[in-house]
């Protein structure tokens, strides 16, 4: 069994506040529905309350006011989930492969690596390429020609950055192809998804900020700006030249047409097409909720007519007001 850490150890490192035994042993994190002893876990809102009275885990994270009323083993703090990560981080290391360039990877000409970069099997690095120090390559990147990568970036498996991008002009009844002659720079202490794809600008960069972080089956069209700390969830599109500002979060398969911004603090919610420019923080949606099939049709139908009612309402406001107008003479 690993040694595990204390709950003096743990406070320490998540900056949290202790109630309880500070030597307790934890080993192993679990959810609040299925830890055990010698587990630690964490509830961050109300909706879980109830598992204060059920919960077999040795020790729980918890906020101020759950902990006031909890009789076990607890870290107090007002963030659970940065409280969660911190701990989880001390507990499960991440463990970097031994050898720090695999025999298989494939690296072009005039190939800058910095200190300490990891680049595992089956990747390909091509020419004018630049890894700053400390990243980590998964196994199966592609790197096209010229694509700047910041220093502590993980990149994970089978991404693709500075493909093409989707250029061409209309030529009678084909399509010419736009040469992409830019490239993609990603800053320092970004996360990349397995199987996102980042496009290499027409002209300049497609440009990642710092700390951004990209789940997987993202796209990220050519000369896209994605401003420093913004997150964006699994299977969203972004089509070219988008402008968005910083510490956005941007939620699963959402799609944001091409040539707008989004300010610096805005959350889009999940499934939304973002197709104007937004210019204020604050949170955006679009798109409708489940429903049951035979709602969901009636609620259809009433969309396509919504048209001829406002039309039909208008017309019955004009009428109501001429009646109004002919009683008050």
């Amino acid at each position: 069994m690993p040694k595990g850490f204390s709950l003096q150890e743990l406070a320490e490192y998540t900056d949290s506040d202790i109630r309880g035994d500070a030597q307790l042993r934890l080993y192993s994190v679990a959810s609040i529905e299925k830890a055990v002893s010698g587990d630690l876990s964490y509830i961050r809102d109300a909706k879980y309350r109830h598992y204060l009275q059920t919960s077999e885990a040795s020790a729980l994270i918890l906020p101020t006011d759950m902990a006031q009323t909890y009789q076990g083993n607890c870290l107090v703090n007002p963030n659970p989930y940065l409280a969660y990560a911190k701990a989880v981080t001390l507990l499960y290391p991440a463990v970097r492969p031994a050898v720090l360039i695999h025999p298989s990877v494939v690296i072009g000409d005039g190939v800058e690596l910095g200190a300490d970069v990891v680049i595992e099997a089956g990747c390909v690095i091509g020419d004018g390429c630049v890894i700053g120090d400390g990243s980590w390559l998964h196994a199966n990147v592609t790197l096209y020609a010229d694509t700047y990568i910041g220093k502590r970036c993980i990149i994970h498996s089978g991404a693709v950055l500075g493909a093409d991008g989707f250029g061409f002009a209309p030529d009678q009844k084909t399509w010419f192809k736009i040469p992409q002659v830019g490239n993609v720079v990603v800053g320092d202490d970004v996360e990349i998804g397995a199987n996102t794809t980042i496009d290499r600008a027409a002209m300049g960069s497609t440009v990642i900020g710092n700390g951004v972080k990209l789940d997987n089956l993202i796209q990220i069209g050519h000369n896209t700006q994605i401003g420093d700390y913004t997150a964006m969830a699994a299977c969203t599109a972004v089509a070219g030249s988008v402008q968005i500002g910083r510490y956005c979060q941007i939620a699963g398969m959402c799609a944001i047409a091409g040539h707008l911004s989004i300010t610096d603090h805005v959350v889009v919610t999940g499934t939304s097409m973002v197709s104007h420019s937004i210019t204020k923080p604050g949170v955006y949606s679009s798109g409708t909720t489940i429903e049951e099939n035979a709602v969901w049709r009636k609620n259809a139908v009433r969309f396509n007519q919504l048209d001829k009612l406002a039309r039909r309402l208008q017309e019955l406001e004009k009428q109501l007001t001429a009646l109004q107008n002919k009683g008050s003479t």
